[in-house]
């Protein structure tokens, strides 16, 4: 039977992301296939995910994607594992409708709630017991303790939780599990960086299963939803009769990285094909495409050798004076302007699409989601067109100039999506479930491109 749980925490930092990974370390040492899922719109723990897995993560929001589709790619993609684990976003209730909790209630998930034991003791049986009453429909199936201390502080946290709450105590970690991810500005390392050694990857799912009990686990586990059918481009009858299949270049590499696999998918199911490039190690674009897609990533961590690259930024350049398109999204978004000033005041040239510069702070600038609503009509599609995404950035451009098309109406009043041509800019990471339609439209505007 295929089974399905989601790991929680009580709050960011209590080792949720340790402990999933080690649970979905330890199941695959016993033989399992795990199908890894995030809640929320985390590029990033994705990544480790398939590090972990070598399975592609899929992203579950279901303010950014809507419910239909996140009972879908749940239900698709788990269809062929043994078990499906999907890591929780910061707090089990911290997000109302895009919240861990909300997630579990649509899906019917049991929760494995992990809870960070460092410097408490009996009063973690209440924060247990409110995060088990909070809300009766959420169902609290397991507890696991971080950073035990030893074996007398795992004693009167046992005791004082089995006193008092209902949720079963299914294991712990002690505290001198050594496992850390590095991190920088906009998170954790990515898992394609090879940020954690197999050694400890190993290391982590021998300390899991002998500290938790996996086969109770498991045992709480839901069976996995009936399979559905992922949200389909709404143009199949016209793409069967298609005889060019569009090429779509993209740009994946260390320093663009950030890409929601269900957008190439929704673009490979509207016509297209994905053919991979990279700014940083090529020298020239890939032959015969229709169009770019420039994902987020660290363009300032490698702002340098994306620099000296300067066959690569001025086919880049050209494309976009020809009027091909193209459209880029934060990292992206900052290739195109005339370049990346870093935190050392140190400025490199890009590509020069957009008339402003880049530069770096050292807090952070924007995060949080966004509801667009197009200004006029695009390659992605109609005026009124309304599109959903993420922002989340420590970069700021200059003030763009008036003649600049503006895309994008913000629910904050704020104009953005800079449309030069048939390039469009932006710091919105755009998710294209919540409006699957514009995958199409961007394939029929590509193939109808002269």
């Amino acid at each position: 039977m295929q089974q399905s749980f989601l790991i929680a925490g009580t709050h960011s930092g209590c080792g949720k992301t340790t402990l999933t990974l080690g649970i979905m370390a330890a199941l695959r040492k016993k033989g399992l296939k795990v199908q890894p899922f995030k809640c929320g719109p985390d590029f990033i723990d994705p990544t480790l995910h398939k590090l972990v897995t070598g399975q592609v993560s899929r992203n579950l929001d279901l303010w950014m994607c809507g419910q239909d589709f996140v009972k879908s790619s749940f239900g698709k993609h788990g269809l062929n594992a043994d078990v499906s684990v999907v890591e929780g976003v910061m707090g089990l209730f911290d997000g109302s409708e895009s919240s861990s909790a909300a997630l579990a209630k649509v899906l019917d998930l049991p929760v494995l709630l992990v809870v960070d034991a460092r410097s408490t003791a009996e009063s973690m049986a209440a924060v247990v017991k409110g995060f088990e009453t909070l809300d009766p429909q959420v169902q609290l199936a397991g507890v696991i303790f971080n950073r035990v201390g030893s074996p007398r502080h795992l004693e009167l946290l046992s005791a004082a939780v089995r006193q008092h709450c209902q949720t079963e105590i299914l294991g712990y970690l002690p505290r001198e599990v050594n496992f850390t991810i590095p991190d920088r500005h906009l998170g954790l390392h990515m898992g394609d960086e090879d940020p954690i050694s197999r050694t400890s990857i190993d290391h982590l799912a021998t300390a899991v299963s002998q500290h938790i009990d996996l086969e109770r686990l498991l045992e709480f586990s839901a069976a996995l939803p009936a399979h559905g059918h992922m949200a389909e481009s709404s143009n199949a009858e016209k793409r069967e009769n298609r005889t060019k299949k569009v090429r779509i270049g993209i740009a994946r590499d260390r320093a663009f990285c950030f890409y929601y696999e269900d957008n190439l998918d929704l673009l490979r199911n509207a016509g297209a094909e994905i053919v991979q490039f990279s700014p940083l190690a090529d020298r020239n674009l890939p032959s015969h495409l229709d169009a770019i897609y420039l994902g987020g990533g660290y363009p300032e961590m490698y702002a340098e050798k994306l620099s000296e690259n300067t066959t690569m930024l001025d086919e880049i350049q050209t494309w976009s004076a020809a009027g091909k398109p193209l459209y880029a999204e934060c990292g992206g978004f900052m290739y195109l302007t005339e370049g990346i000033t870093n935190t050392e005041n140190r400025f490199f040239p890009m590509a020069a699409v957009y008339p402003v510069r880049a530069r770096m702070k050292k807090g952070r600038v924007a995060l949080g989601y966004r509801e667009a609503h197009f200004a006029t009509t695009s390659m992605f599609g109609a005026k009124a067109q309304t599109v959903r995404g993420h922002e989340f950035h420590y970069s700021e451009i200059d003030e763009m100039p008036g003649p600049v098309a503006r895309l994008y109406n913000l629910a904050d009043d704020r104009q953005e999506g800079y449309l030069l041509k048939n390039t469009l800019g932006s710091y919105l990471h755009l998710h294209f479930a919540f409006s699957p339609e514009i995958a199409d439209n961007f394939v029929r505007f590509c193939e109808n491109k002269e």
